[in-house]
């Protein structure tokens, strides 16, 4: 899941105090639930941004709608009117949300309410943590199901450093060695051979490093 926190309230007021009316457009999908950026918290930022501008004597209206998923043209479509009649859209979604309405509605400001984290998988109730970077090269069937790239705090592809103590990773007494982790769950499957096998340099041209990414599902016709 992606998850993103919100802004601090006064940048997102230094990019929505110019303007006189004000969209916050939530989305129900991921920011829903990590409860940053679903219809609840979309409803809450827009109280907060009317009883701040309404302080400061600026005049104008701030709306609020929410849609199932900002990353489809299928449901911004849907609040067309509602970005049509705004002077900036504040979106409460991951990163691409808001890019997704400017692409959408090429003549309006749109501005970021949130600041997206990363994908996440839930530890435990309200905790998420960091299981995959989206390298677009897997190796996790090599490595016990643990992803080495978004785990590691090195990156390491063939076997801990030699910073790690106790099952911890030198970056902190918090965070579990990825290495560790990655011998215990093969050692329980009784595959510790796997570790023999030395990984050969990532291919990071199907990364995010090798520029934006596409991906086509081939045959489809719609």
């Amino acid at each position: 899941m992606i998850t993103a926190e919100r802004k601090n309230f006064e940048e997102i007021r230094r990019m929505t105090d110019s303007a006189a009316n004000v969209l916050v457009v939530g989305c129900n999908t991921c920011v829903a639930v990590c409860l940053t950026g679903g219809e609840k918290e979309a409803e809450q930022l827009a109280s907060q941004l009317r009883l701040a501008r309404g302080k400061d004597g600026i005049a104008g209206n701030v709306e609020t709608v929410t849609v199932l998923r900002q990353c489809e043209n299928e449901y911004l479509d849907s609040i067309s009117e509602l970005v049509n009649a705004a002077d900036v859209v504040l979106s409460t979604a991951c990163g691409i949300g808001p890019q997704g309405i400017a692409a959408r509605y090429p003549e309006k400001r749109v501005a970021p309410a949130m600041n997206t984290n990363m994908m996440g998988y839930v530890k435990e109730h309200h905790v998420w943590t960091e299981y995959c970077v989206s390298c677009g090269f897997c190796v996790i069937g090599l490595t016990g199901g643990i992803c080495p790239i978004a785990r590691c705090a090195k990156t390491l592809l063939n076997g801990p450093c030699g910073g790690s103590q106790g099952g911890r990773c030198e970056i902190s007494p918090d965070v579990p060695c990825a290495w560790q982790e990655i011998y215990d769950r093969l050692a329980a499957l009784g595959d510790l051979d796997s570790l023999k096998r030395i990984l050969g340099p990532k291919k990071w041209h199907v990364s995010s490093s090798g520029g934006p990414r596409t991906m086509k599902q081939e045959g489809f016709k719609p």
